[in-house]
C-alpha cells in the first residue's frame, strides 16, 4: 500500500497553488468576503473551464474528470490554506457527493453535467434551527402535489445558498426523510444571507412556502445517502483543515525567524521554539489522518465512517490551536484587523462546528467502533 502522493498529484497541488496565488490572493479575498456574493464569477469559471475542479469527482459518463478523493483532498488542502470563499466546498463535497450516492440514474444525468462544467452552482440545505446534523433535526415537511412534491419549513446555516443554482434538500415525508432537488430560483423559496463570523465562507436561511421539487433517489429512503454524503464530506473539511493549519504553523514560523527582541529572533526563544513544536507535531498528524481519510475515500473502504469522523475531530483541534498560536507567537498585531491571522482563527472555528464539532465526532466515532 502506497499512501505518498503520486506526481500527478503533486503538479496538480502545484497547479492549484499557482492559480489561487495569481487569482485569489489574501488581497482578493478580504475584497471579496465584504460583497454578498462572497467569490468572484471570473474566477469559478476559470475553476471550471481550466482547471476542471468542479469535474474532479464526477464520472466520465456524466461529464467529469473521473478522478478520486483523493486529487480532490489535494484540491481543498491547497484552497483551505487560501481561505478560498465561494461555493466550491457545498458544490463538490456536499451536493456532488450526495448526487453520486442517491442511486438515482437519471437525476445524476440530469444534473452533475452541469455541475462538472462548472455552470451550476450547487448546495445541500440539511440543518434547522437546531444546527443538527443528523437525521433526527429535519423537519421541513414535503407533500406529494400533482406529479412532483412541494415543500414547506425552513433551513439555516446552508453553505452559499443564497446563490446557488441548485439546492439539495432534506425533507420529511410519510415514509421518512427523503432527499429533493430545488432550482435556484423556484417559486416560493425565499433566500436571505446570514451574518457570519468566518466572512470568507457565506451562509444563508432558506423558506420554503409550496415551493416545487423533484424526488431525488427513492422516497424515505435518504438516510444512507445524506450519511455517505456527511462521511465525505467531513473528509473533505478535514483536507481544508490541514491546509489552513499548515499556512499557520509557516507563518508563525517566519515571523519568529524575522521578529527581533532584546536583540535576537523571537523563535531563539524556548517558549516560542515550543508553541512551534507543538503546532508541527499536531499538523503533521493531522495530515497524516486527513490524507489516510481521503484514500479510504478513494477506495471506497469499509473503514470510512470511522476515519472521517477521526479525521474531521483531529483536524478540527489541529487547526484552531494553530491559529489561536499563530496569533500569540504574533503578539500584538496578531490581533489586528490588518493581519491575516484572525481569517484563519474564524475559518478555523466556523470550520470546527461545521458538520458536527470534534465532541459530536468522537461520539459517532465510538459508536462506529462498537464501544
Amino acid at each position: 500500500m502506497n499512501f505518498a502522493f503520486s506526481e500527478e498529484q503533486e503538479e496538480l497541488r502545484r497547479s492549484v497553488r499557482r492559480f489561487l496565488e495569481d487569482r485569489s490572493p489574501m488581497t482578493e479575498v478580504r475584497r471579496l468576503m465584504e460583497t454578498e456574493e462572497g467569490f468572484d464569477p471570473a474566477v469559478w469559471d476559470q475553476m471550471g473551464n481550466q482547471l476542471g475542479l468542479q469535474s474532479l469527482i464526477v464520472p466520465e459518463s456524466y461529464g467529469g474528470a473521473g478522478f478520486t478523493f483523493v486529487e480532490l483532498a489535494v484540491v481543498l488542502e491547497e484552497t483551505g490554506g487560501a481561505l478560498l470563499g465561494g461555493p466550491l466546498f457545498p458544490t463538490v463535497a456536499l451536493a456532488t457527493t450526495a448526487l453520486l450516492a442517491c442511486g438515482d440514474e437519471a437525476a445524476k444525468a440530469d444534473l452533475l453535467p452541469g455541475i462538472a462544467a462548472g455552470e451550476t452552482i450547487a448546495t445541500v440545505a440539511l440543518t434547522e434551527d437546531s444546527g443538527r446534523w443528523d437525521l433526527d433535526g429535519v423537519t421541513l415537511a414535503a407533500a406529494p402535489s400533482g406529479d412532483g412534491w412541494t415543500l414547506d419549513g425552513h433551513k439555516m446555516f446552508v453553505l452559499d445558498g443564497h446563490h446557488a443554482d441548485l439546492v439539495l434538500v432534506a425533507a420529511r415525508t410519510a415514509a421518512g426523510v427523503s432527499l429533493f432537488a430545488v432550482e435556484g430560483e423556484a417559486s416560493g423559496l425565499t433566500r436571505t444571507s446570514l451574518p457570519t463570523m468566518d466572512q470568507t465562507r457565506k451562509q444563508a436561511r432558506l423558506e420554503f412556502s409550496s415551493t416545487p421539487a423533484r424526488l431525488v433517489g427513492e422516497d424515505g429512503a435518504a438516510g444512507p445517502v445524506l450519511g455517505r454524503m456527511l462521511d465525505l464530506a467531513a473528509v473533505a473539511l478535514a483536507a481544508e483543515q490541514v491546509g489552513g493549519a499548515q499556512r499557520c504553523l509557516d507563518m508563525s514560523v517566519d515571523y519568529a525567524k524575522t521578529r527581533i527582541q532584546f536583540g535576537r529572533p523571537i523563535g531563539s526563544f524556548q517558549a516560542i521554539k515550543h508553541k512551534c513544536a507543538d503546532m508541527l507535531l499536531e499538523v503533521e498528524s493531522a495530515k497524516s489522518a486527513a490524507y489516510y481519510a481521503a484514500w479510504a475515500a478513494a477506495e471506497d473502504s469499509d473503514e470510512l465512517p470511522v476515519v472521517a469522523s477521526l479525521a474531521k475531530s483531529y483536524c478540527s483541534e489541529a487547526y484552531f490551536h494553530a491559529a489561536a498560536e499563530n496569533i500569540q507567537i504574533h503578539g500584538g498585531i496578531g490581533f489586528t484587523w490588518e493581519h491575516d491571522a484572525h481569517l484563519y482563527f474564524k475559518r478555523a472555528k466556523s470550520s470546527e462546528l461545521l458538520l458536527g464539532d470534534p465532541a459530536y465526532h468522537r461520539e459517532l466515532l465510538a459508536q462506529r467502533i462498537g464501544m
